[in-house]
């Protein structure tokens, strides 16, 4: 632990993390997570077993560069002050450089994710930890890139970290730094930093790598490329500054979901340092709480005044309020033409597990729009006597060959699918409809099946064995006559919060990547920006609710639920 006297400023952030623990500090769930995760470390790096150790000189180094360093901006910049970290910075930033693995002494943490609002200090942190990483890691040949997907971007990272050198004559002149117009270098090692927009070049080695807002990136090609390229480092450093964005389905919203089943201890991700800012689940957006819990520079580089504002600008504005809670509460809110509120959606009731549901009707929706990427086998269960609520599972299937080869840019997210046992996986190249007709084979005995819908696109010759079985097989060509009307009851049932979907991460990504326009007859139809964007769980679900609707006047019990639970028969 650190010395009050010796490492005081690592006595600041300990003192940070356990005021957080304590309640004394409001903060997300996530912060009293990493904050809980550090303090509980720093117990267990006395046992011999125990792979890491502390050593607060580290990160004090990091702390005192830092503060040396001066203002770029706002009211501090203009009477040429130097930076002072607040609590919440020197744990979030310094406190993983003093984190080290015992077997050879190189830092443990080499990705660090600052998921934090805007206006809370990111120049600082992006500009400043680029100028140590460049002059005062120790790294011969040091290679500092700020990436970004555009100019105007990489050069948000790049610009005050030039003129923090600029105005440190006595660093520049200390490290020998030459700052030119498009970067810096360090001509007597070749040290050099400068922004980059899209990915490196061959032969780059990057030993630090500033991404700045990542939830702009589409895909994590830049991030990969940088990743790669640090193979011939020690110890590089990956820094992701970066707010909320509105797509769910982008590699921003990955990196921060794997960083929450990290802290959960759901996986093990060693070298990941994540410090996400933003509001819990069920936290009031209109309270002053929910603002001092996102932005932790509160009242400081962000003032109260003006949050408080923009508040009541979208509480008064339903078109404000997205924006606001994307950028000053860093809540996702889904794709950026998306169809469903994903807010919403993640304040679906509670589901009941297949076997609680089992004898019970149930309505199910097959989409096999592809033999060589995922379908969906999506079961729906309407209310019944007791239980108001519309209960979704699936089962999701892939060829084995799209996990175990590099095939699109989905493979990592199908792995994750995969060590979650949320997909079946089939032998081959090509899905094995057998597998998929066993499971029907299975559903058929344990529910009450009142009908399968499923598309004659791909799937005739599997309708057809099965009918012969006995099971109630529905076509339902995927038209917008027949998808409109359902794909409006799903929105319906998500608002009213009767859809119990048991946020699975399968079905909730396919719905973030759902996008829909009205036509001039009011009609929707679920579509995608890009193919990689899967949605077929969504249309599974679409298509079985369509034969819920359709059932209802045959099915008069049915029929109440249904216009009782606000679904108008057709």
């Amino acid at each position: 632990m650190a010395s009050k006297t010796k490492y005081p400023l690592m006595k600041l952030a300990e003192d940070y993390a356990r005021a957080v623990v304590a309640g004394k500090i409001v903060a997300c769930r996530w912060i009293v997570l990493l904050c809980q995760k550090h303090l509980d470390d720093l117990k267990q790096q006395a046992d011999d077993g125990y792979p890491y150790l502390f050593d607060p000189a580290k990160g004090e180094k990091v702390a005192k560069f830092l503060q040396l360093l001066p203002h770029t901006k706002g009211k501090w910049a203009g009477k040429r002050e130097l930076i002072k970290l607040e609590p919440w910075q020197l744990f979030s930033v310094c406190v993983p450089f003093g984190w080290l693995r015992k077997k050879d002494g190189t830092r443990r943490y080499r990705t660090l994710l600052v998921f934090v609002p805007r206006k809370n200090g990111k120049s600082i942190i992006g500009g400043g930890l680029g100028v140590y990483m460049f002059t005062a890691d120790s790294e011969f040949g040091a290679e500092v890139y700020s990436g970004a997907t555009t100019e105007k971007q990489a050069w948000e990272v790049f610009r005050p970290a030039k003129q923090m050198i600029e105005r440190t004559p006595e660093l520049r002149e200390h490290f020998g730094v030459e700052v030119n117009a498009s970067n810096m270098v360090r001509l007597s090692d070749g040290s050099r930093f400068e922004p980059v927009i899209g990915k490196p070049g061959d032969g780059s080695s990057p030993s630090c790598a500033i991404v700045d807002e990542y939830h702009e990136h589409q895909d994590s090609t830049l991030f990969d490329t940088m990743e790669t390229g640090m193979g011939a480092r020690e110890q590089p450093v990956m820094l992701v500054i970066t707010t909320a964005g509105s797509n769910i389905g982008g590699p921003c919203h990955q990196l921060v979901r794997d960083s929450e089943r990290m802290l959960e201890g759901v996986i093990e991700r060693p070298d990941l340092w994540p410090a996400l800012f933003t509001i819990d689940p069920g936290d009031e957006w209109t309270s002053e709480e929910a603002l001092r819990k996102a932005n932790p520079n509160f009242g400081i580089s962000i003032s109260q005044d003006f949050l408080l504002a923009r508040q009541r600008d979208a509480m008064q504005s339903a078109t404000k309020q997205a924006t606001f809670r994307t950028k000053h509460l860093n809540e996702w809110v889904g794709a950026k033409n998306a169809w469903l509120n994903m807010l919403r959606w993640k304040e679906a009731p509670a589901r009941k597990s297949l076997a609680e549901l089992d004898g019970r009707p149930c309505f199910i929706g097959l989409d096999l729009a592809s033999k060589i990427d995922i379908a969906g086998n999506v079961l729906l269960f309407p209310p019944v006597e007791g239980d108001p609520l519309w209960h979704v599972h699936g089962r999701y299937y892939l060829p084995e060959a799209r996990v175990i080869e590099e095939l699109d840019s989905n493979t990592a997210r199908y792995r994750e699918f995969d060590a979650l046992g949320l997909l079946t996986l089939t032998d081959g190249e090509v899905i094995e409809f057998e597998v998929i007709k066993e499971d029907l084979r299975e559903f058929a005995g344990r529910f009450d099946v009142q009908a399968v819908a499923y598309d004659p696109w791909q799937a005739t010759q599997l309708a057809q064995e099965m009918e012969l079985e006995g099971l109630p097989m529905v076509e339902v060509r995927q038209t917008v006559q027949n998808i409109s009307e359902p794909m409006k009851e799903v929105e319906a049932l998500v608002l009213q919060r009767k859809l119990a979907h048991g946020d699975c991460p399968v079905l909730t990504w396919m719905v973030s990547n759902v996008v829909a326009k009205l036509d001039v007859k009011d009609n929707i139809y679920p579509n995608k920006e890009r193919p990689e964007n899967k949605i077929d769980g969504v249309v599974g679900l679409i298509m079985a609710l369509s034969r819920a609707i359709a059932g209802a006047d045959s099915a008069p019990s049915l029929s109440e639920h249904i216009t009782k639970n606000g679904i108008r028969t057709l």
